[in-house]
This record gives C-alpha cells, structure tokens and sequence, in this order.
C-alpha cells in the first residue's frame, strides 16, 4: 500500500526588521517536524514549489490566510510525495529441476 509524507512550504510578506520597507520569508515544515527558514534558495513561490518539485514534492493545495489583510500575506502551500519504504527481501529463485536441499540431522 503506498504511504504518503506531508510538508509544508509558507510564504509570509511581513514588516522588515530594518527599515527597508517590507521583506518575503519563506520556511519549509518538513515531514520529520524541522521548520526552516529556506529564504535563501530563492525569492519567488514558484523557485521554492520547482526545487520541491526536483525533489519527488507535489502540489496538492494551496490557502491564504485571510485574517492577515494588508499589513502582512500568509500563503501555505500544501505538499506530498511517497514516502520512502524499505525494499522487501529478495527470495531466492530456484531454477528448473533443482531440488530444495535438505540438511543432515
């Protein structure tokens, strides 16, 4: 059965800590519970869903918080991949005509 990870990408257009007017943060809640600030891999939405994208991530929703109009925007954007799963054991394949051996004792 296929499983699935979940992560997070948030955007927020907050009030700059200096006086530069307003600043775009983004922070990336992986599926382990880390939270963090990936601003630096770029300055778009777009740049940060393609680099998710590269990595197995996919798109599955997109919200806006409305209660922050104005002075500040919060976007969410929803993710999902497969979740990585541990590859089964290999069974031993017996060709044509070959008995199965049995152990003295």
């Amino acid at each position: 059965m296929l499983k699935w990870e979940y992560a997070l990408l948030v955007r927020r257009r907050q009030a700059a800590s200096t006086d530069t007017g307003w600043e775009i943060v983004f922070i990336w809640y992986g599926p382990d519970g880390s939270m963090i600030d990936v601003t630096p891999y770029g300055d778009t939405s777009l740049a940060h869903l393609n680099r998710a994208g590269d990595q197995g991530w996919e798109l599955v929703a997109m919200s806006e918080d409305p209660s922050m109009p104005g002075s500040s925007e919060l976007h969410r954007y929803h993710l999902k991949r497969p979740k990585a799963t541990a590859p089964s054991p290999r069974q031993r394949i017996r060709g044509p005509g070959r008995p199965a051996r049995r152990l003295p004792g």
